[in-house]
């Protein structure tokens, strides 16, 4: 994306920028807490000439395919976060099960019962959240930028909290590298400031609610 007009969304164009093209480089692989399957780096452009047969679109239309873009990209994200939902309360399920305190396993304590029946519910609610938004993608709904963002709101924050209760769930061997729960913890947290903070979709949310 570059500016090549007027200030604000208008003035935005999108274009091509080649492998090798002079002044394009990368910054340093960062260090993540999580993601570490896919590589970080900065995208450096110095003095970076692109021709104008590289554009996409007309120009000015930059920011409209950035943000047809982002509608899928929030749908993504929040199914990400769901998977991860999915299989740590899985292992959190196998977990209290097999796991014993004062000579009953965890899964018979009714604390423990009621937080899965709250994780369950939250992971259907998710679920269905995320497809809602798929469908209205897929439909072009007129509601489709609002839809995605509160499917990538809730999904991402109430499948933060699954995750973490299932890895509470498990003690002090939660914590350990040796189990795989701290690492959906660890990926799934970035989900939350990933395609649009999830402040962001809130004020995306609060002013097509209040028409503002």
């Amino acid at each position: 994306m570059c500016r090549t007009g007027e200030l604000g969304p208008k003035g935005i164009s999108c274009v091509v920028v080649e492998k090798g093209t002079p002044g394009l480089s990368f910054g340093k692989k960062e260090k993540k807490i999580g993601w570490n399957s896919q590589p970080t780096r900065q995208v450096i452009f110095e003095d970076c000439r692109v021709p104008a047969a590289n554009r996409l679109g007309n120009e000015g239309d930059g920011f409209l395919i950035a943000m047809k873009g982002l509608n899928g990209g929030r749908i993504n994200i929040a199914s990400c976060s769901l998977g991860a939902a999915q299989a740590s309360l899985d292992l959190a399920v196998d977990y209290l099960k097999v796991r014993k305190q004062f000579g009953k396993p965890l899964s018979s304590f009714q604390h423990n019962q009621f937080e899965v029946a709250r994780m369950a519910t939250d992971l259907v609610a998710s679920r269905l959240l995320i497809r809602n938004a798929a469908l209205a993608l897929d439909t072009n709904h007129p509601d489709l930028v609002t839809l995605c963002s509160m499917a990538k709101f809730s999904a991402t924050e109430k499948c933060f909290e699954i995750v973490n209760k299932a890895l509470q769930m498990h003690g002090g061997y939660g914590y350990l590298k040796d189990y795989a729960v701290q690492q959906y913890l660890r990926d799934i947290r970035v989900h939350q400031i990933l395609e649009g903070t999830n402040e962001v979709m809130q004020l995306i949310i609060s002013r097509d609610v209040l028409k503002i």
